[in-house]
């Protein structure tokens, strides 16, 4: 089966002539290039359209195609970041990703969590080529995670969020909160499916959390959540970031935080 690169164009009317060249540098290096121009519509969840094509196994490698600019509108990086922890749930989290800049500059420590891994490179530099043609054809490295997030966006269902331990933990009680957004449905059910039915044990709601100078509104459940479970929150709007973790009443309680814009 012939590897291909997905590519994202973020701005449309700016950057098709930039992407058809994109889509011609990867056809010169023997890979099928394929991608969408970028919807910038969380209402409709837009950015879950392209998740079904990024994790399939041909797919070697992720472009994102724009400007500085356009990465720095808050609405497109939650869209990207949620797009990317969809691709690192199921394709790892050491799936290659190339920002290919037109213009500007971008600072790592400004990017969203989930963003941080990706690799910038000028879309108009000599080398693209042939890093495209390298990152396409080495083995996905493998990155340990030290919990597992994934994220559902389904119409008529809403936005959800899954957390769970990494695999061959457990954590004893899970606890999950957003800096923006509101938690409006909660539930523990297998891995990897949004459940129909759940059994909460002493369900908290409300939780109010302070980290550093940001402040979280949390759930949290008691049930014991094993590698094959997960804990799964209905958010309404769009967080700027969100924690979890296994639930302590311990000061010093370790959780995991993603920015998310």
């Amino acid at each position: 089966m012939k590897k291909s690169v997905w590519i994202t164009v973020l701005e449309k009317e700016k950057n098709e002539e930039a992407a058809r060249k994109l889509y011609q540098t990867v056809s010169t290096y023997g890979l099928a290039p394929a991608g969408h121009f970028w919807q910038d519509n969380l209402e409709q969840m837009a950015w879950a359209g392209a998740l079904e094509e990024l994790v399939k196994n041909e797919v070697a490698l992720w472009i994102i195609l724009g400007s500085a600019e356009a990465l720095g509108i808050e609405t497109v990086r939650y869209g990207l970041s949620l797009l990317t922890v969809g691709v690192h749930s199921q394709r790892g989290h050491g799936f290659p990703i190339i920002l290919a800049l037109t213009e500007g500059d971008v600072s790592f420590e400004s990017l969203p969590t989930p963003l941080k891994g990706l690799e910038v490179q000028p879309a108009t530099g000599a080398t693209l080529g042939a890093k495209i043609a390298a990152k396409a054809n080495m083995p996905v490295p493998k990155v340990e995670a030290e919990y597992r997030l994934d994220v559902y966006g389904v119409q008529g269902l809403g936005q959800w969020f899954e957390v769970g331990p990494a695999p061959g933990h457990t954590w004893s009680g899970v606890m999950f909160g957003t800096c923006g957004g509101e938690i409006t449905a909660h539930g523990i059910g297998p891995a990897h499916k949004l459940p129909e039915r759940s059994t909460l044990e002493y369900p908290m709601i409300g939780l109010k959390l302070k980290l550093g100078n940001l402040e979280y509104t949390a759930n949290a459940v008691k049930n014991q959540l094993p590698e094959t479970d997960s804990y799964y929150l209905r958010i309404k709007d769009y967080p700027s970031s969100i924690l979890f973790g296994p639930m302590s009443e311990e000061d010093d309680a370790e959780v995991y935080v993603v920015g998310l814009k």
